[in-house]
Protein backbone atom coordinates (compact mmCIF):
# COMPACT_ATOMS: atom_id res chain seq x y z
CA UNK A 1 0.00 0.00 0.00
CA UNK A 2 1.37 3.38 -0.98
CA UNK A 3 1.62 5.82 1.89
CA UNK A 4 2.83 9.29 2.80
CA UNK A 5 4.83 9.86 5.99
CA UNK A 6 5.56 13.33 7.40
CA UNK A 7 8.33 13.60 10.03
CA UNK A 8 9.38 16.83 11.72
CA UNK A 9 13.13 16.96 12.30
CA UNK A 10 15.18 19.64 14.02
CA UNK A 11 17.71 20.34 11.26
CA UNK A 12 19.24 23.46 12.80
CA UNK A 13 20.91 21.82 15.76
CA UNK A 14 24.46 22.92 14.95
CA UNK A 15 25.42 19.99 12.73
CA UNK A 16 26.83 20.92 9.34
CA UNK A 17 25.20 18.45 7.00
CA UNK A 18 22.06 17.62 8.95
CA UNK A 19 19.72 18.06 5.98
CA UNK A 20 21.81 15.94 3.66
CA UNK A 21 22.23 13.24 6.28
CA UNK A 22 18.49 13.20 7.05
CA UNK A 23 17.58 12.85 3.37
CA UNK A 24 20.16 10.09 2.87
CA UNK A 25 18.77 8.17 5.82
CA UNK A 26 15.21 8.53 4.54
CA UNK A 27 16.15 7.35 1.05
CA UNK A 28 17.97 4.33 2.47
CA UNK A 29 14.85 2.86 4.07
CA UNK A 30 13.19 0.01 2.19
CA UNK A 31 10.12 0.94 0.14
CA UNK A 32 10.86 4.67 -0.20
CA UNK A 33 10.10 6.17 -3.62
CA UNK A 34 10.54 9.90 -3.00
CA UNK A 35 11.72 12.25 -0.25
CA UNK A 36 11.23 16.00 0.00
CA UNK A 37 11.57 18.83 2.51
CA UNK A 38 8.48 20.88 3.33
CA UNK A 39 7.31 23.35 5.90
CA UNK A 40 8.04 26.98 6.53
CA UNK A 41 11.64 26.34 7.58
CA UNK A 42 12.09 23.03 5.71
CA UNK A 43 11.93 21.12 8.95
CA UNK A 44 9.47 18.49 7.73
CA UNK A 45 10.57 15.49 5.71
CA UNK A 46 7.85 14.05 3.49
CA UNK A 47 8.46 10.44 2.45
CA UNK A 48 6.32 8.62 -0.13
CA UNK A 49 6.57 4.90 -0.80
CA UNK A 50 5.20 1.40 -0.45
CA UNK A 51 4.91 -0.18 3.01
CA UNK A 52 7.34 2.16 4.76
CA UNK A 53 8.18 1.34 8.37
CA UNK A 54 7.58 4.83 9.75
CA UNK A 55 8.60 4.01 13.33
CA UNK A 56 11.93 2.57 12.15
CA UNK A 57 12.55 5.62 9.97
CA UNK A 58 11.78 8.00 12.84
CA UNK A 59 14.07 6.16 15.24
CA UNK A 60 16.90 6.16 12.66
CA UNK A 61 16.53 9.92 12.25
CA UNK A 62 16.59 10.38 16.03
CA UNK A 63 19.79 8.36 16.35
CA UNK A 64 21.68 9.95 13.47
CA UNK A 65 20.36 13.52 13.17
CA UNK A 66 18.70 14.60 16.39
CA UNK A 67 15.14 15.09 17.52
CA UNK A 68 12.50 13.68 15.17
CA UNK A 69 8.75 13.49 15.59
CA UNK A 70 6.31 11.49 13.48
CA UNK A 71 3.67 14.01 12.41
CA UNK A 72 1.36 12.03 10.13
CA UNK A 73 0.99 8.76 8.27
CA UNK A 74 -1.64 8.59 5.55
CA UNK A 75 -2.40 6.19 2.69
CA UNK A 76 -2.32 7.58 -0.84
CA UNK A 77 -5.30 6.59 -2.94
CA UNK A 78 -5.65 7.00 -6.66
CA UNK A 79 -8.87 8.46 -8.00
CA UNK A 80 -10.38 6.37 -10.76
CA UNK A 81 -8.14 4.53 -13.13
CA UNK A 82 -5.62 7.26 -13.87
CA UNK A 83 -2.30 6.07 -15.17
CA UNK A 84 0.64 8.41 -15.38
CA UNK A 85 2.22 6.57 -18.29
CA UNK A 86 4.26 4.20 -16.14
CA UNK A 87 3.22 0.59 -16.41
CA UNK A 88 4.63 -2.25 -14.44
CA UNK A 89 6.11 -5.11 -16.37
CA UNK A 90 5.34 -8.66 -15.40
CA UNK A 91 7.98 -11.15 -16.38
CA UNK A 92 6.97 -14.70 -16.95
CA UNK A 93 8.72 -17.07 -14.65
CA UNK A 94 11.21 -19.39 -16.30
CA UNK A 95 11.88 -22.72 -14.74
CA UNK A 96 15.11 -24.33 -15.84
CA UNK A 97 14.87 -28.02 -16.47
CA UNK A 98 16.69 -30.79 -18.26
CA UNK A 99 15.89 -30.68 -21.99
CA UNK A 100 13.95 -33.57 -23.39
CA UNK A 101 15.74 -35.49 -26.15
CA UNK A 102 13.78 -37.50 -28.68
CA UNK A 103 15.07 -40.94 -29.53
CA UNK A 104 14.34 -42.81 -32.72
CA UNK A 105 14.93 -46.49 -33.54
CA UNK A 106 16.90 -46.91 -36.75
CA UNK A 107 16.13 -50.19 -38.46
CA UNK A 108 19.17 -52.32 -39.11
CA UNK A 109 19.60 -52.96 -42.84
CA UNK A 110 21.98 -55.84 -42.63
CA UNK A 111 21.70 -57.20 -46.15
CA UNK A 112 24.49 -59.17 -47.71
CA UNK A 113 24.05 -57.72 -51.15
CA UNK A 114 25.85 -54.53 -52.04
CA UNK A 115 23.77 -52.03 -53.92
CA UNK A 116 26.73 -50.12 -55.35
CA UNK A 117 28.30 -53.04 -57.26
Amino acid sequence: MKQKVVIRVNLNNGKKNARTKALQIAVGVQGVESVSLQGEDSSQIVVVGNDIDSVHLTSLLRKKVGSAELMSLSPISYEGNKHNGIQSMVWQSYQASVPYYYTYDVPDNNQDSCTIM
